[in-house]
């Protein structure tokens, strides 16, 4: 991608996504719909869902659910794990910010914008629980953050996830409602019913992720898989996450319907959360020094939830038809036009704050300062010297 001037810069940035990622708000909203109108021309649709259903999760969520997180994981760039060690101060503050202060600071918000709606609140804690791993490397790369770093942060954060995301939720969810004394009117959970879901709907599509991306490694390497296969693959996640809203809100149609402002109640925590954990991702990595790269790289990492999970979670644990998965619907609704212009934002602040960034692209260091041999010592001659200009595909990159 030719570099940008910093004006040329901002007004790409839209340009930049994707059709698919550019009209986001727009496919969910329209699944929104659809799955109203389909829940009211089929009244027994919900009974048909459950018969079909195991557990809390009918199979035909199930398989949207499933679909939804396997490209996601099998763009995670897990060869990257090694690399962690030269990054300690910025891994240890975006740990700090993803993992402790990121859930305390959604359990504050859900506890205090939705004290009287227990469903919503425990739903909208859920998402504040869910580390973004990919949808975070589309906001990074259009506010030319560091590439090789956001990466490295979501190979860590999807290792993370597997292993603390069900101890997380039984904490904030149980055990620190207790703690202080808050009634949670029946809405606890324990730590294994969180874990199974995670177990089902993480853990599969991860494994199936994972093993995919070592035999494309393997036999043809990094580029072809990046290029080839993992374009191919992405726009799964995002007829699967439609999928699974048009029958989230068909068998939830009769409640939303009858309570419309319910959806605007959920999305203001939400809304401040991600506002509040970008703006002291921004202001760490400025006071650190970390230079505009990094900086925003930090920002948008811990600011950004994987909202594939949450919904999978809350349908796994509460049901379809519950509160808590209506809360993690409305997740990507607000996510994405928030984050996009964040993006403007970063770039404006760059422009000012740091201006002998504002001309360069940043994260994309020369390759031999990355560890790697230009292409001609490799044996190879540059494509820019074959005569073309390397165009890679763009990415729809929703799939988280």
């Amino acid at each position: 991608m030719a570099a940008l001037t910093e004006p040329a810069a901002e007004t790409a940035v839209v340009r930049r996504l994707s059709t698919l990622d550019r009209f986001l708000p727009v496919w969910i909203a329209l699944a929104m719909a659809a799955g109203l109108g389909l829940g009211s021309l089929v009244p027994g649709l919900n009974g048909l869902l459950s018969r079909l259903q195991v557990g809390t999760v009918s199979l035909p969520i199930a398989v949207g659910l499933l679909l939804m997180m396997y490209p996601v994981l099998a763009k995670v760039r897990y060869e990257d794990m090694g690399r962690m060690r030269g990054e300690r101060r910025l891994f240890g503050v975006s740990l700090l910010l993803s993992w402790v202060v990121g859930p305390a600071l959604m359990f504050a918000l859900a506890w205090l914008l939705l004290a009287d709606q227990p469903a919503y609140r425990t739903g909208v804690i859920v998402v504040g629980l869910a580390r973004c791993i990919a949808m975070v490397l589309v906001w990074n790369d259009l506010a030319d953050g560091d590439r090789d770093r956001a990466a490295i942060l979501v190979v860590f954060n999807a290792a993370f996830q597997v292993v603390a995301y069900a101890l997380l939720g039984w904490f904030y969810l149980t055990e620190l409602p207790r703690l202080l004394g808050l009634h949670t009117q029946g809405f606890s959970v324990g730590v294994w019913e969180v874990a199974r879901t995670v177990l089902i709907f993480l853990g599969i599509p991860l494994a199936a992720g994972y093993l995919t991306r070592r035999r494309g490694l393997r036999t043809r390497g990094r580029e072809w898989f990046e290029s080839r296969v993992i374009p191919r693959i992405a726009p799964i996640t995002l007829y699967g996450l439609l999928f699974t809203i048009a029958l989230l809100f068909a068998i939830q149609g009769k409640h939303i319907t009858s309570e419309p402002l319910n959806v605007a109640r959920i999305a203001l925590p939400l809304l401040a959360y991600f506002l509040i954990m970008w703006v002291l991702g921004f202001a760490a990595g400025g006071a650190m020094r970390l230079g505009y790269g990094r900086t925003a790289t930090l920002a948008f990492t811990v600011a950004s939830n994987d909202f594939e999970l949450a919904i999978a979670v809350a349908v796994g644990v509460w049901g379809a038809t519950s509160g808590q998965a209506l809360a993690g619907v409305v997740g990507p609704l607000i996510e994405v036009p928030v984050l996009v212009t964040l993006v403007y934002v970063a770039l404006w602040l760059r422009r000012r704050w740091w201006p002998t960034e504002a001309e360069s692209r940043p994260g994309r260091e020369p390759e031999r300062e990355r560890g790697r041999e230009p292409e001609r010592e490799r044996g190879r001659e540059p494509e820019r010297e074959r005569g073309r200009e390397p165009e890679p595909e763009p990415e729809p990159a929703v799939a988280r």
